[in-house]
């Protein structure tokens, strides 16, 4: 077993460059199935679930070439089945995007029910729903999900709830839908915004991604293209976290500024030093940081994703702080984890209460999620003494070369094998 050895409690200082967006990543590779030429993906970041995506498209009959460190070449014209085994979709929840790709473009589908991190119960009902109104038949048999259409055709959707995936699932089964499709209540995150910007560089129609109301006008055809991911607005906010968590002072390098204001904006409010500098943010340690109440909300709110970084930040913080989920049901099981190096944190269903310490002491610990392995990493750097850190196939599954980042602007960390 594989763990994270961290020895803390030094302030980190200097540049961190951030890695390609993997929500975009996940969906955009999939999405390349739809286009009658090879595309070209800039900017991928090299991370468990981009590795897992290439293996699925690989054994559907893609060719899929790193041309250069970061630059994918994906050529899925000539694929030979459309039925996904279970061996990879099973460990990641974006899997489902091979839902709305292949039977928009080939009329069938079949994946195993999705995996990824626990965090409560994340049905694929409004993925369902949606495919259903374009005119597939959806099937659930034997832990598989079956989609199935002769013609999809535009409709308009409603989403009870706002769902990224099903936002985005429903857009790639409607690019090559006859008629227009309209999906109202659609989530407004920049990743849905850079995978509509894709899809239209390849010949789609769609209009008003980043609002509540996407409009899709099905086409024929649509042609290869070359695109560039934007930055990873999660793992940017980690990094700013970790800064101030470890009284540091780091410069955040090629991040979207207007995409992280939701964090940032948390960040200054409990007194951490903030600066923008076109595609680069500069964070540091002020002093003293400050409480402060969050709640996670979908975009433009505080994201759900860095919950657990900023509860771990607010465990330093002078005060009472609350922290409120109300996305995931299952997002604080990794409290106990930051406990164990002396955090005092209450959680009463929905929502923790963080009674800020002086100081976390390192321990073994256990990275419970993706994103709550992260905030073991930034817990592990600002703690004295060392942390270890099992379960970091969780990690790897979203942050690329974490060692060479951490270690690159003065932290100590290492990773090595228990038996």
């Amino acid at each position: 077993m594989e763990k994270y050895v961290i020895n803390g409690g030094k302030p980190l200082f200097g540049d961190i460059v951030i890695s390609g967006a993997k929500n975009v990543a996940v969906a955009m590779i999939p999405a390349c199935i739809l286009a009658d030429e090879p595309c070209i993906i800039e900017n991928v970041p090299f991370i468990r679930d981009v590795e897992l995506m290439i293996k699925i498209l690989r054994e559907l009959g893609a060719e899929i070439d790193f041309i250069e460190p970061t630059t994918l070449r994906i050529d899925s014209t000539k694929l030979h089945t459309t039925s996904c085994s279970a061996e990879y979709t099973s460990k990641m929840r974006a899997s489902y995007y091979l839902l709305g790709a292949l039977v928009s473009k080939y009329g069938s589908a079949e994946i195993s029910l999705p995996g990824g991190c626990d965090l409560g119960p994340r049905p694929m009902d409004q993925h369902i729903k949606g495919f259903q109104a374009l005119g597939a038949d959806m099937k659930i048999r034997g832990g598989r999900v079956l989609a199935s259409a002769e013609q999809l055709s535009g409709d308009s959707v409603f989403l009870d709830i706002v769902s990224v995936g099903a936002t985005i699932n429903i857009m790639l089964a409607a690019v090559k839908a006859k008629g227009v499709t309209v999906i109202e209540n659609a989530a407004k995150e920049p990743h849905i915004v850079d995978l509509a910007n894709f899809l239209n560089s390849m010949g789609a129609n769609i209009k008003g991604a980043g609002t509540d109301i996407i409009k899709i006008k099905g086409v024929d055809r649509l042609k290869g293209s070359r695109y560039q991911i934007i930055p990873d607005q999660i793992e940017a906010g980690t990094y700013m976290i970790m800064a101030a968590a470890s009284k540091g002072d780091l410069m955040i390098k090629n991040v979207i500024p207007k995409h992280m204001e939701p964090i940032t904006a948390k960040l200054e409010e409990m007194g951490v030093g903030i600066e923008e500098l076109g595609d680069s943010i500069h964070v540091f340690y002020k002093g003293l940081l400050k409480k402060a109440n969050v709640k996670t909300l979908p975009y433009p709110g505080f994201p759900t994703d860095m919950q657990p970084l900023i509860t771990t930040l607010l465990a330093l913080a002078d005060g009472t702080s609350t922290v409120t989920e109300s996305i995931w049901d299952n997002r604080f099981k990794y409290v106990e984890e930051l406990k164990k190096m002396g955090a005092n944190i209450t959680v009463n269903s929905t929502t923790a209460i963080v009674e800020g310490v002086n100081e976390l002491s390192g321990a073994p610990v256990f990275a419970t999620d993706l994103r709550a392995g992260a905030a073991m990493l930034v817990a592990g750097v600002a703690a004295k003494g060392t942390t270890e850190i099992m379960d970091i196939y969780h990690i790897d599954r979203g942050y690329e070369n974490v060692i060479e980042k951490i270690s690159g602007v003065g932290g100590t960390i290492k990773r090595t094998v228990e038996e």
